[in-house]
């Protein structure tokens, strides 16, 4: 099993390539190019099942009691290694990491969510229309109207 100070390495690898994939995520939401999000989704997914199995390694090499989350017996961990300088450094180099992966996943679910508002309005004007569209005239056949009384009635 890798060392505290490796995983820590890696995770900083990973996270600083996930908050680039959220990066590229968003620049993709904002000009509404979805058709590579399934594929980013998926890089997405690989990466996060990659630092949760780093996560239980350091979760077994700090001994983190059951239930303690591992940011607790990181901390615990530091406290009890204070010569332990460059440790610190990453840990905290992760965290803020991990803080603007969070800010970046919380602005593209908000860019999701308006793209989810916007076709939900779409969809209202074209069921709208077709609801318009499916009014029958005296004779039985789909009414044109255009909105005009004297236009309809004619």
């Amino acid at each position: 099993m890798p060392d505290l100070k490796a995983i820590t390495q890696r995770e900083i690898e990973l996270v600083s390539g996930f908050v680039a994939l959220l990066k590229k995520e968003s620049e993709i939401l904002q000009r509404a190019e979805i058709s590579t999000l399934p594929e980013i989704a998926a890089e997405k997914n690989q990466m996060i099942e990659q630092l949760n199995t780093l996560e239980m390694q350091r979760g077994k090499l700090l001994k983190a009691a059951t239930g303690e989350s591992i940011r607790i017996a990181m901390a615990r961990w530091l406290e009890a290694h204070p010569e332990e300088h460059s440790a610190a450094v990453d840990w905290k180099k992760l965290l803020d990491l991990a803080s603007e992966a969070k800010q970046l996943n919380t602005l593209n679910s908000n860019l999701v969510k308006m793209h989810l508002n916007h076709t939900g309005e779409m969809l209202d004007v074209l069921t709208q229309q077709a609801r318009k569209q499916s009014l029958y005239g005296s004779d039985g056949q789909a009414s044109q109207l255009t909105g005009s009384r004297i236009v309809d009635s004619a």
